[in-house]
């Protein structure tokens, strides 16, 4: 068995908010191996999440985010399964988090589940209509589609949106619900959001506040 450092545990607590022990165990099973332990604990994760989906999540809380000038505002609701958990730090920080990410990175809904089949639709045949300009063979243009729209889900579905606070650029939204619910031991749902841009849908030069907002994150 391989050798585990308290500083290696101590990194992959950080990187997957997992405790000590399922932190340590996880480095054991993958021989020391830091990115397969990662990828262990996010599995465990998912796997945690989805046993709890079906708990009812009325408790939680709306946090709020104003970004500084005053220029973005957003309001998030995020729902657990007791009021103690609701006034628990890591979920409140998961909240702010939340907030943050969705003044930075724009997304228009919670989830794929949540895209209208209509717009989905559009965005379809779009993608299908730029695709047949390459002359390309039907079953090929398909496939093309296919990656696009789920690269429209990455940027326009909070939870497939990759994690703002993630210096690899590899941790999404997603990730971070599964770790907090591992974590916590309670079903969280993001339930909705609402995001407010100065200025928004007046004709009018508009500034990058995504990105600025984004740039100072990190």
């Amino acid at each position: 068995m391989a050798t585990i450092s308290a500083n290696s545990v101590k990194e992959l607590r950080e990187k997957t908010g997992a405790g000590m022990m399922d932190a340590k165990k996880a480095l054991q099973e993958t021989g020391g191996d830091f990115e397969k332990a990662v990828d262990l604990l996010r599995k465990k994760g998912l796997s945690a999440a989805a046993k709890k989906s079906s708990r009812i999540a009325a408790e939680g809380v709306v946090t709020s985010y104003i970004h500084m000038g005053g220029k973005i505002g957003v309001m998030v609701e995020i729902n657990c399964e007791t009021d103690f958990v609701a006034r628990n730090e890591d979920f409140q920080q998961f909240a702010k988090d939340l907030a943050m990410q969705i003044a930075a990175a724009n997304p228009q809904y919670v989830s794929r589940e949540h895209v209208p089949a209509d717009v989905l639709e559009r965005e379809r045949q779009i993608y299908r209509d730029q695709a047949k300009e390459t002359g390309k063979p039907e079953n090929v243009i398909e496939k093309i589609v296919d990656g696009k729209i789920e690269k429209y889900y990455t940027e326009s579905c909070l939870v497939d949106q990759v994690f703002i606070k993630d210096a690899d650029g590899k941790l999404k939204i997603k990730d971070v619900l599964n770790q907090r619910v591992a974590k916590i031991g309670e079903n969280i749902v993001i339930r909705r959001f609402v995001r407010y841009q100065l200025g928004e849908g007046i004709e009018k030069k508009q500034e990058n506040f995504a990105e600025e907002v984004a740039s100072q994150l990190r």
